[in-house]
């Protein structure tokens, strides 16, 4: 080294705010001694007066001295945290979402735990599969036609998984499993993402007999934070292993051979924090970075992912052979009838007559007893008086409780008529609980849902009465299914209910039997037909056939601007070059705000080719709209703008 020539890092700080999202160059003092490449430090910040995190991610040398720079005030950890790999994918998922790379390392890399960072060494010895493990796992992946050519060569597939399960687990579960041992294997990490904890147990039940104990690596927002950061530094390691985890572990800085999702229609795999990027979206990223193998594993089939199957981005894997369920469809007429409450004829006497041989799964929307009240005279929605919530049951004679406030509305009239009397308008998993309990005398009865969790049931006769999602498992599988309330789940204004509908009906459906009945009551149309004949992928293509003229997610990409009138025409105007057609943009609608700020919103649909362009325009927009606010500090403090890319569709 020369005397006009000195060490640099090139930091990556740890802030949300945009305008910092970019790396700086620090000179690092001779007294800091060797810095690892994604080491964490502590920097000066300048314009903010105090000393910052980040991680330097590049350490290089400088020949022109000259150049004013400030030091590294110090080295936190030498343990890289952020390797280049790393860094690179939270960069382009971060540019495509119009975010910060800040933002999506947050996500990933845990707080520091200078006890487990002290006990950690890296070179751990490289796990393998038995031998019987490896047979086992190739002959679940044989089941699939094509698997094998997808995951030899490092290809991208819509995989519908075989219903049913066995003593393990779910079948879904036991090839996610058999494709990552088949990984390992081959010398490679693989990334399993699931929506929940219960789909994580399950996974890892099935990996258990599997794959050697000390390759899997658990990432679970569940973890203590000692545990979390001892996973995560294991995953720094080169001995291949298997992470298992929820939204965020597609981010795992493993070199990943393999990145699966189970069920990427769940909307739990949407992350809340900014930048709101997908696991599917972010999975999709990280393969055309490092080029590993992508499954897309569901029961159903998701618009997003057949537009991906439409276009020959994915292939389309299926079971060569495939044992579906026998769906049975009650229609609308058959609950026209005297006889029909809520359950047709023929579903109570299928119901009856499984239950005598063993457990019986009963689906429905909503916990609770009633979660909604009305007026007996003229059906008005009953309301508190206090602060105008719903007004629900919590059991049979109980006093109505109002859900937002808790209140009780012990003298409760209808503001429209006057009266007194109330009535039930919709039934939660215990008032169905009472009155099952009731029709079928001697058969236990059991509640599933978020207040009473249940992971499994054992094989004996049972009514198990679950919400969407938490159904438990059963031995041996449920003697038969029964779907309620699905005309009401149909009737949410969410623009993909009917998607989801047919997402929570297979996923309860694919629990029954080898055999077993499973009666969808109340339901006719596109999506009956879909969940009877097992068609997913043929309906998503329907519903993705009739969002296109209207561009709507995910025929097109949408986003949406908020801020101030000037931040806002500021925004759009940038995005005047990109040649977008005439109604790309929808707005400016003002929005309601308690402080009278008036914001308002627009929304932004473009084609997927245009998406570099416009997140690209939209994040300068942010940067200079924050830069301006800072600047204008006092005067207009709300004048930052925010931007936000593929939103859910129930928040348009």
């Amino acid at each position: 080294m020369t005397t006009e020539s000195r060490r640099i890092a090139r930091v990556l700080l740890d802030s949300p705010l945009p305008q910092l999202d970019r790396l700086f160059d620090y000179a690092l003092p001779e007294e800091l001694g060797e810095v690892p490449p994604g080491a964490r430090v502590r920097v000066p910040l300048r314009t903010a007066g105090r000393v910052i995190d980040g991680y330097a991610v590049e350490i290089a040398e400088e020949h022109d001295g000259e150049r004013p720079l400030s030091e590294v005030e110090a080295v936190v950890s030498t343990v890289p945290v952020l390797p280049a790999r790393l860094h690179r994918l939270a960069r382009a998922v971060a540019d495509r979402a119009a975010g910060s790379a800040s933002d999506i390392l947050r996500l990933v890399i845990p707080k520091r735990q200078v006890r487990v960072e002290k006990a950690w060494t890296a070179d751990a010895p490289s796990p393998e599969p038995t031998d019987e493990q490896k047979t086992e796992a190739a002959g679940t992946v044989a089941l699939y036609a094509g698997l094998d050519d997808v995951l030899d060569g490092a290809g991208r597939a819509a995989v519908e998984a075989i219903p049913g399960f066995d003593a393990s687990g779910p079948a879904w579960a036991a090839l996610l499993a058999a494709t990552a041992v088949r990984t390992l294997a081959a010398g490679r990490s693989s990334i399993l993402v699931v929506p929940d904890h219960r789909d994580l147990d399950r996974v890892l039940t099935a990996l258990a007999s599997l794959a050697p104990a000390d390759a899997v690596v658990r990432h679970d927002a569940r973890q203590s934070n000692p545990d979390r950061y001892r996973a995560f530094l294991r995953t720094l390691e080169d001995a291949p292993c298997i992470v298992v985890g929820n939204r965020s572990a597609v981010y795992a800085p493993v070199r990943a051979g393999l990145v699966a999702i189970w069920d990427d229609g769940d909307p739990l795999l949407g992350e809340p924090l900014a930048p709101y990027v997908h696991a599917r979206d972010a999975a999709l990223v990280r393969q055309g970075e490092e080029e590993s193998a992508l499954l897309l594993v569901g029961h159903t089939r998701t618009t997003d992912v057949e537009r991906l199957v439409a276009v020959g981005w994915l292939r389309d894997v299926r079971a060569a052979r495939r044992v579906l369920p026998r769906v049975v469809l009650s229609t609308p007429q058959e609950m026209e009838q005297p006889t029909a409450q809520r359950m047709p004829s023929s579903a109570f006497l299928a119901a009856r007559s499984a239950a005598a041989d063993g457990p019986v799964l009963v689906q429905v929307s909503r916990p609770g007893f009633a979660p909604s009240l009305v007026c007996a005279e003229c059906r008005a929605p009953a309301r508190c008086a206090h602060c105008g919530g719903p007004l629900g049951a919590r059991h049979r004679g109980a006093v109505p409780v109002c859900g937002w406030c808790g209140r009780a509305a012990r003298a409760w009239s209808c503001p429209a008529c006057s009266s007194t009397q109330l009535r039930l308008a919709s039934s939660g998993s215990e008032r169905t609980a009472d009155e099952l309990g009731r029709a079928f005398p001697g058969v236990r009865v059991i509640v599933a849902d978020g207040g009473h969790p249940v992971e499994k049931v054992d094989a004996r006769p049972a009514l198990v009465v679950a919400t969407r999602g938490a159904e438990p498992l059963a031995d041996g599988g449920y003697r038969a299914v029964v779907l309620l309330d699905g005309p009401r789940m149909l009737q949410s204004p969410d623009l993909r209910i009917g998607e989801a509908c047919l997402r929570w009906w297979s996923n309860a459906a694919a629990l029954a039997a080898p055999g077993a009945p499973v009666h969808l009551v109340g339901v006719d149309g596109a999506v009956a037909r879909a969940l009877a004949t097992w068609n997913h992928a043929a309906y998503a293509r329907a519903e993705l056939d009739s969002r296109a003229p209207l561009h709507m997610p995910p025929a097109a990409r949408v986003a949406v601007v908020e801020g101030t009138v000037p931040a806002v025409s500021t925004a759009l105007a940038s995005l005047t070059d990109l040649r977008l057609p005439a109604d790309a943009v929808l707005g400016p609608v003002p929005l309601e705000t308690d402080d009278g700020s008036g914001r308002v919103r627009a929304l932004v649909r473009f084609d997927y080719g245009a998406g570099s362009r416009v997140a690209g325009a939209l994040r300068a927009a942010v940067v200079a709209a924050a830069v301006a606010g800072r600047r204008g500090r006092g005067k207009n403090p709300r004048s930052t703008l925010s931007v936000r890319l593929d939103i859910l569709d129930p928040e348009l």
